[in-house]
């Protein structure tokens, strides 16, 4: 059974417009998309800023609720769940944010900030808490002297050390990352991607790795799923998909990267992404694809398998 498994998830935001505020129209953020995720795996969602990826993150969580799909976490209907049970089985699936500064509450001590998750689901007795968070911090790289400190004595990539030793507290078995290293210089970014997997082989926690560089994403992700304007358009493996991108959005995105281990692709992306507002008919990459035909405006393509453990959308590369 899949850590992680979500089918056909759709949300959408209202925009409002006009003297009297009314609905003129709807983004659809996430459309339609469908994943899974086996324990102890990292499943990169990969694709620009605007693409939909971190919605996606958030309405796995329910930290805002889809229009329709079905998430399930370890074979729990999570939409399903009353608000009463969500807070406990929260202790399943926790997040990291992309800003280590804004995620921690500055008039809280680290050792404040980690500890509540343990005071809340009751985790270990309250005379061992202050232990416990010692030990998370060792996890992550932090020592004992750090505990006490406020989040303005950290650096940046402290600060997501103390955010991912808070997430790690309640023991869950999924772990979505949200641009965990985006906000933090390259030197850092490495250290915290080393610090995940050091931790993942330690505890078989599962991580849904949200991101845009494809340089990071190749070095921790098992399986890489690819998304454009709230659909995937690309998923598998992620050495073969790094290695030989099928879609053209993929070939664009690592052309985009200006050293990824001696891959040779020529091409980055071209243009802006269209207005989720008011997408392109067709395939939605169509305007900026060049190997895009008149067929690609017309019809747009569903995730198909091709080979043995890939899925693309796109009728130029299915039809060879």
């Amino acid at each position: 059974m899949s850590l992680l498994s979500v089918r056909d998830l759709k949300v959408s935001f209202p925009v409002h417009g006009g003297f009297f505020g009314r609905e003129i129209g709807r983004v659809h953020a996430v459309d339609g998309i469908s994943l899974d995720l086996e324990p102890g795996e990292t499943l990169s969602l990969v694709g620009e800023s605007g693409c939909g990826k971190s919605t996606t993150a958030r309405a796995v969580l329910r930290l805002i609720e889809p229009d329709a799909g079905e998430v399930r976490i370890d074979g729990v209907d999570v939409r399903s769940l009353p608000s009463r049970d969500l807070r406990h089985f929260r202790r399943r699936a926790q997040i990291v944010f992309q800003d280590p500064s804004s995620a921690l509450n500055p008039r809280r001590t680290a050792y404040q900030a980690v500890a509540e998750g343990l005071h809340t689901h009751r985790i270990v007795p309250r005379s061992e808490v202050r232990a416990r968070v010692a030990e998370l911090f060792d996890l992550v790289g932090l020592s004992e002297e750090h505990l006490d400190r406020h989040p303005h004595a950290f650096s940046g990539g402290q600060r997501q050390r103390i955010g991912i030793a808070r997430a790690l507290a309640v023991e869950p078995q999924l772990l979505v990352l949200d641009e965990p290293v985006s906000a933090l210089d390259v030197s850092v970014q490495a250290q915290v991607v080393n610090l995940l997997e050091d931790i993942q082989e330690r505890t078989g926690v599962g991580y849904l790795f949200i991101a845009h560089d494809m340089g990071v994403v190749r070095h921790i992700s098992d399986r890489i799923a690819v998304m454009y304007l709230g659909r995937i358009v690309e998923e598998g493996p992620a050495e073969e998909v790094c290695a030989h991108p099928l879609h053209p959005y993929t070939r664009a995105l690592i052309a985009s990267v200006p050293s990824l281990g001696g891959a040779s692709i020529s091409g980055g992306v071209v243009g802006e992404m269209p207005s989720p507002l008011r997408p392109p008919s067709g395939c939605a990459f169509h305007p900026r694809c060049p190997r895009a035909s008149a067929a690609c405006s017309i019809s747009r393509p569903e995730l198909e398998p091709m080979g043995t453990s890939r899925r693309v959308a796109c009728p130029v590369v299915l039809g060879g």
